[in-house]
C-alpha cells in the first residue's frame, strides 16, 4: 500500500506553507517524488523531507522548480519571505542543524554556552526559569548537550565569552568550580577553542545579546538571541553580517592561553569559599 503522509498544516509558518504549496505544485504537475528530484538534483527521499517540512529548500533548487511550474520568481520569493519572517518552529529546526553542523561558532555574554555547560550549571539556570517542569527541561538540555558532546572532533567548535560569564556566581560555589574546571579541560581539546573578553577590554558589539553562527556542508545559517526566544537567520546576506559581527566581536578576546589563564584566575576564587559572598 503507497504511505500516505498525513497533510502539512500551512498556517503555522511560511516554511510551512512553502512546503504545502511545492507538494501541490508537484502533484498538480503529475510529477513523482523521484522526477521532483531528478529536476532539482536531489534524491527521491530529500523532495519527500522537503514536502513534509523536514527540510529546507535551497534557492537554486527552488529556482529550477520556477522554470519548470513557470511561477516566475514566486517560489524563491516565498523562500525569501520564509527566512526573513520568524518561525514558531526555531527551536526545532535548530537543533536539527547542530546536529548536521561541521562546525558552530557561538558567542555569549552571560552563560557559558550549553555545549559546554555542566549539568549542576544548567540546573542553576534551569530553576531560575519560568518553566514549570524543572526535571523536564533539565532533561532535555543534558540530553542536547550530549548529543554534541557524543560529535566529539567532527564538528569543529569556536566559543567566545566575556568574563561576565566567569564572575557570575551560578549556583553555589561549587557549581561555579566543577563549571570552570571543566571548562579549562574543554579548552585543551584541539577541536575546541575557547577565548575570553576580559572587561578591561571595554565597549563591544556583543551587548546587543548571544549570537550562533552554524555552518553546514554547503552552507551556514545563524541564531540571533533574545528574551522570550531568538531567531533563526538562513538568508545569506544577513548570516554574513552575523558572521562579520562575530569576528567583530572575537577581536575584543583574548588568546586562547590568556583567557584560560583568566578562567583559572576565576577558578581559585570559587576554590576559596570564603571569596565569593
Amino acid at each position: 500500500m503507497p504511505i500516505v503522509r498525513d497533510p502539512l498544516e500551512p498556517k503555522i509558518s511560511l516554511w510551512h506553507f512553502l512546503a504545502f504549496y511545492l507538494r501541490f505544485l508537484r502533484e498538480k504537475a503529475g510529477l513523482s517524488l523521484t522526477q521532483c528530484g531528478q529536476i532539482i538534483g536531489v534524491a527521491r527521499s530529500t523532495v519527500s523531507n522537503i514536502e513534509a517540512g523536514r527540510q529546507r529548500p535551497q534557492e537554486d533548487q527552488l529556482k529550477k522548480l520556477d522554470a519548470k511550474y513557470g511561477t516566475g520568481r514566486l517560489l524563491q520569493l516565498m523562500l525569501w519571505f520564509a527566512r526573513m519572517a520568524h518561525d514558531p518552529d526555531w527551536g526545532r529546526q535548530l537543533i536539527k542543524y547542530e546536529e548536521e553542523a561541521v562546525s558552530i561558532k557561538w558567542y555569549h555574554g552571560q552563560v557559558v554556552p550549553l555545549a559546554l555547560q555542566t549539568d549542576d550549571y544548567i540546573r542553576a539556570y534551569v530553576e531560575a526559569s519560568t518553566h514549570k517542569d524543572l526535571d523536564a527541561v533539565t532533561a532535555r538540555r543534558i540530553a542536547r548537550r550530549d548529543a554534541y558532546l557524543e560529535r566529539g572532533n567532527s564538528v569543529r567548535t569556536w566559543v567566545v565569552i566575556d568574563e561576565a560569564v566567569l564572575a557570575r556566581l551560578v549556583g553555589d560555589c561549587r557549581t561555579m568550580r566543577e563549571q570552570l574546571e571543566h571548562l579549562v579541560k574543554v579548552s585543551h581539546l584541539p577541536h575546541v577553542s575557547v577565548r575570553v573578553i576580559p572587561f578591561t577590554s571595554g565597549a563591544h558589539m556583543g551587548v546587543d545579546g548571544s549570537l550562533k553562527i552554524v555552518s553546514l556542508e554547503d552552507r551556514d545559517i545563524a541564531y540571533s538571541g533574545a528574551q522570550n526566544g531568538g531567531r533563526l537567520i538562513e538568508s545569506p546576506g544577513e548570516v554574513r553580517e552575523m558572521s562579520i559581527m562575530f569576528d567583530s566581536i572575537g577581536v575584543k578576546a583574548t588568546s586562547e592561553d590568556a583567557s584560560r589563564d583568566l578562567i583559572e584566575q576565576y577558578l581559585e576564587r570559587y576554590r576559596d569559599d570564603r571569596a565569593v559572598a
